[in-house]
């Protein structure tokens, strides 16, 4: 006799896997086109060589329109909230690259090197998390965890002068992103995250602190 299956499950399968790579070739076109929006930005910075505006000012505008892309993640709006955060890190980010074109010895060597293994870093651990298939959500409360308590000593670092201190903040901000871009990825491939729009916001955050916290350590390393 014929096994009986569920035709049910059996058309689950498709069409979860459907919805996963919809997700997944959303969230990469959006977040190219971001990435792009936010170099250019960056480039407009440097070009004009606008100031950075300060610690303060960035930590208010990046929670502000992270908190605006949540609110909005479910409509039309969240795609205008998601080019206003990136544009806005990018703009950010400009200052920044310009102090170590300017200041640090092989500075361009080093932003070169850091853009690089950062995308070194991004095609890899997206290749393995969708061929594998593999589930990182385990990841989920230690990840958390550690970007919260490397965040507040980031903040620590830099108002107590501890540079020491700052590196180490780097070196974990690096494993720390490397390991929510395979979370992320993981999420979209198993069907956890099924809004490209947050998932685009997370692999940019990912990103953008992968490759500053990239820029610190290599920056360092060229005796800056």
């Amino acid at each position: 006799m014929d096994r009986i299956t569920n035709p049910s499950a059996v058309a689950a399968t498709p069409a979860s896997a459907l919805v996963a790579n919809k997700v997944l070739k959303n969230t990469y076109l959006l977040l190219a086109a971001t990435l792009a929006f936010s170099a250019l930005t960056a480039g407009a910075a440097m070009a004009l060589n606008l100031p950075h505006p300060g610690l303060i000012v960035t930590l208010v505008g990046y929670f502000g329109l992270l908190f605006a892309v949540h609110k909005t993640a479910n409509s039309a709006l969240g795609i205008l909230f998601v080019f206003a955060l990136t544009g806005f890190m990018g703009y950010t980010l400009g200052p920044i690259i310009s102090a170590y074109l300017q200041f640090v010895p092989n500075g361009h060597n080093v932003v070169v090197n850091a853009f690089g293994m950062t995308a070194i870093t991004f095609v890899g651990l997206s290749v393995y998390a969708v061929k594998s298939g593999r589930s990182f959500s385990f990841l989920g409360g230690f990840l958390f965890t550690g970007i919260l308590a490397a965040f507040l000593l980031g903040l620590a670092a830099v108002f107590f002068h501890m540079p020491a201190l700052s590196l180490a903040v780097s070196g974990m901000f690096v494993m720390l992103m490397a390991g929510l871009i395979l979370w992320q990825t993981g999420e979209i491939v198993n069907g956890g995250e099924t809004n490209y729009i947050l998932a685009t916001v997370t692999l940019y955050v990912s990103l953008f602190n992968l490759f500053t916290s990239l820029l610190h350590l290599l920056g360092f390393a060229g005796e800056d």
